[in-house]
């Protein structure tokens, strides 16, 4: 079944309501929490009254930072520079002393009625002395900035390097024509549907804590946990249920959990928080925000000679658990699917009185993919040669794999010449003047634009998946990672089904709950087909290995005579068989099991990839806007990706389907801003923040072609981030095509209809002629 477009089997309680998420979930004697948010940037509290909320009704408990330090509560933690020269800057659960964003907790009521700890939150008081705050990483910079942390000089947290500038410096310094630009990758919302929430219960006679909690990993949550509050290991189970969209945001730990965890076992009873919209908004950790500067160094003939980067990259007024690691990583892809001998890339993690930065859809390869594909289009205006031909000249050939860029990473395979043509032959790119022509005829500017991605995935650790036949004659597979709606309980059943020649809908898959899954690191980077999923055929061969020393017994032969084939064992010699199932039902029985089986023909097998896996691909954009509006109608989308071997063609696209929405999304509509004189956050709801909308998304043309990766033994590259790497880029580059002879050569995201409407009036050609 591996391979085939099998529907999820996850969907059909999602759509008849029987999904079970966070919020769904109340406990024996449950309780509930609010938070008391900070509405200023930046300010030192002078006084926190909380007298008030405690005397209201139905209050059980007020806490405050200084009540949390006294407990014991430690602050949440955080990643330093990824080289180990600055420490993180851990955020404490509540806030103490100073507040430095709109939206930090600052303290929180418990009570026994969620109506009842709101409005006993209103009745907190806090008096504060006004800081100046600062929100972009360029007023963060200024010399007079005031430093948002008192234990450094200024807000630049650090600053890494990758390439070699000397040498990157020299083939500039002998070009025949470089090109730079400027971008801005504009900070982003996750805005998962389902909000954050956590509900934690402690048992005091068991002394455990049970933290529900939708996440992308519940061992690295609990890990997390353990390093704020004192409970033992084995005493702290976390449990992921449902997850309605993960997207990065749900992967990390944040204050709230913390409070939440410290409320439940000091009150010993449940306690549960669930974020409103504007909650999530302000107090969500946000992603992007990129300032950046890049230039190419060209030779006469067109080919790239070398690649320079300054990336200013903001992290928000505290590291996150990834923080500042994510413009670090995701700077390694600076060069993207380019052959260029030498580069130099240097990232700097600026502070700013903003909600935390980490890792969001993509996690720095979008970054990169933008810098570099919005690059390629203007250094090939700047020459005179079409953006396809000069991609093609510059592409990392098929033969060159393995390649090692000049950041230092190894692909691992792939054709991206034969790949972008076939995009660009369905895409109609050759006729499309033609297609221009029809729409100047009606008023409308018509572009087509592309990208060429590639990006890097599964390269963050091992997972160790468990494979067993139960007594009720089905198979269970045991994995340390978190669907989050990609559909791993359908394509990991496939996976293990095809491995032991069974039919997917007898494979249960077991994941989210640290009491029955042993370990885990989590859904993130792409990394679970690639990783988990190869876990899990190794562990599948291990249980038929298991399987033939069970079957040699029963047959009473060696089991150098026992092959396996279409779930059965089969005796080489008399042609007799057994089922799978049958021979796993006798490993049930003591007097029958060989030393070292166990029941159920249990098996475990540990996968460590030895390098990332490159998905890669080509997105072409067609639109058209009318300048009388500044309306974008996207007409033709058309991708052709390679991301290594298929496991199911149905949820790819879908995976795909969904990263394009998002990443057109952040071109065209979504933005969090903040006022750049007193910090306040101003698209703190819908009504502000633009999400993607379906009347614009528009019907993807997708293929893809299987170039299988050497680097995992099933040849997966991973998708589950590859629609939001291409869709920015191409997205604009076509729209800059469609304003090509307005005079308007450059625009940053989001491209809204006010700002492209403000744009073609204040340009020298308004409309068509």
């Amino acid at each position: 079944m591996s391979g085939q477009s099998v529907t999820r089997r996850e969907d059909q309680r999602f759509i008849t309501g029987k999904g079970r998420y966070t919020d769904d979930i109340v406990l024996p004697q449950q309780t509930w929490l609010h938070f008391f948010r900070s509405p200023y940037a930046h300010a030192r509290i002078v006084e926190l009254d909380v007298s008030g909320a405690q005397e209201m009704p139905g209050v059980l408990a007020v806490y405050t930072g200084p009540d949390l330090l006294a407990a014991g509560v430690r602050d949440v933690p955080g990643a330093g520079m990824p080289d180990g020269s600055r420490a993180p800057l851990k955020q404490p659960p509540l806030a103490r002393d100073v507040v430095r964003y709109v939206g930090e907790p600052v303290a929180a009521v418990v009570a026994e009625s969620a109506a009842a700890a709101r409005d006993a939150a209103e009745a907190i008081f806090m008096d504060v002395e006004d800081l100046p705050a600062v929100v972009s990483p360029r007023a963060a910079l200024q010399p007079d900035a005031m430093a948002i942390h008192a234990t450094l000089d200024n807000n630049c947290f650090g600053t890494l390097f990758y390439g070699d500038r000397a040498a990157t410096d020299a083939k500039f310094a002998t070009a025949a024509l470089t090109v730079a630009i400027d971008v801005i990758n504009n900070r982003v919302a996750p805005t998962a549907m389902e909000p954050r929430g956590c509900n934690a219960s402690f048992d005091s006679a068991s002394g455990i804590m049970t933290v529900y909690q939708g996440c992308q990993g519940v061992h690295p949550l609990r890990d997390r946990i353990l390093k704020c509050v004192d409970l033992d290991k084995d005493k702290l189970r976390v449990v992921s249920p449902d997850v309605g969209g993960g997207f990065g945001l749900k992967f990390f730990l944040q204050c709230e959990t913390v409070v939440v965890v410290h409320a439940s076992r000091a009150l010993g009873r449940a306690v549960k928080w669930t974020a409103d919209r504007s909650e999530s908004f302000m107090s969500d950790i946000h992603g992007r925000d990129h300032v950046s500067r890049a230039e190419l160094a060209i030779a006469r003939d067109g080919r790239f000679l070398a690649m320079r980067a300054a990336v200013d990259a903001n992290i928000g007024a505290y590291c996150s658990q990834a923080g500042p690691i994510i413009p670090w990583f995701g700077a390694c892809m600076t060069t993207g699917c380019y052959d260029i001998p030498t580069a130099h890339v240097a990232v700097r993690s600026v502070l700013t009185n903003t909600a935390p930065v980490d890792a969001y859809r993509g996690a720095g390869r979008p970054e990169a993919a933008y810098l570099i594909e919005r690059l390629v289009d203007k250094a090939a205006i700047e020459l005179g040669v079409s953006r396809d031909e000069l991609r093609r000249m510059n592409f990392i050939k098929p033969q060159q794999f393995p390649y090692t860029t000049p950041t230092g990473r190894s692909y691992d395979s792939g054709d991206y010449t034969t790949v972008m043509n076939s995009a660009l032959e369905r895409a109609g790119w050759s006729d499309f003047e033609a297609r221009r022509e029809q729409s100047k005829k009606l008023g409308k500017l018509r572009g087509i634009g592309l990208a060429y991605y590639v990006e890097i995935c599964s390269a963050m650790g091992a997972e160790e998946t468990h494979v067993s036949v139960t007594e009720k004659g089905r198979v269970q597979a045991v994995v340390g990672t978190q669907s989050t709606g990609q559909g791993h309980e359908t394509s990991y059943a496939q996976i293990v089904a095809a491995s032991l020649g069974i039919d997917h809908t007898l494979v249960d898959v077991n994941q989210g709950d640290t009491h029955t899954v042993p370990t885990g690191q989590g859904t993130n980077g792409s990394r679970s087909m690639a990783i988990a999923g190869s876990a899990l055929v190794q562990a599948a061969e291990e249980l038929i290995t298991a399987g033939k020393q069970m079957a040699s017994t029963l047959l009473s032969v060696d089991d150098s005579h026992i092959e396996f084939a279409a779930g059965c064992f089969h005796n080489k010699g008399s042609g007799n068989n057994l089922s799978l199932f049958d021979v796993a039902a006798a490993s049930f029985d003591t007097l029958k099991r060989p030393t070292g089986i166990k029941p159920g023909l249990q098996s475990s097998a540990r996968f460590e990839p030895d390098g990332g896996t490159y998905p890669n691909g080509c997105h072409v954009c067609e639109v058209e806007v009318d300048p009388a509006t500044g309306v974008i109608d996207i007409l033709r989308y058309t991708i052709e990706d390679d991301v290594g071997v298929v496991i199911n063609p149905l949820l790819l696209e879908g995976q795909i389907v969904g990263g394009v929405a998002q990443g057109l999304g952040q071109a065209l509509s979504e933005h969090a801003v903040y006022d750049e004189e007193d910090g306040q956050l101003l698209t703190a709801t819908f009504m502000d923040y633009g999400m993607p909308r379906a009347d614009w998304m528009p019907q993807v043309d997708f293929r893809y072609r299987e170039i299988a990766s050497p680097r995992n033994p099933l040849g997966v590259k991973g998708a589950g981030e590859a629609g939001t790497v291409g869709a920015a880029p191409a997205l604009v580059n076509a729209v800059l095509d469609a304003l090509r002879g307005t005079g308007i050569t450059h625009l940053d995201m989001p491209l809204t209809p006010l700002k492209m409407w403000q744009a073609i009036r204040g340009s020298r050609v308004a409309a068509p002629n």
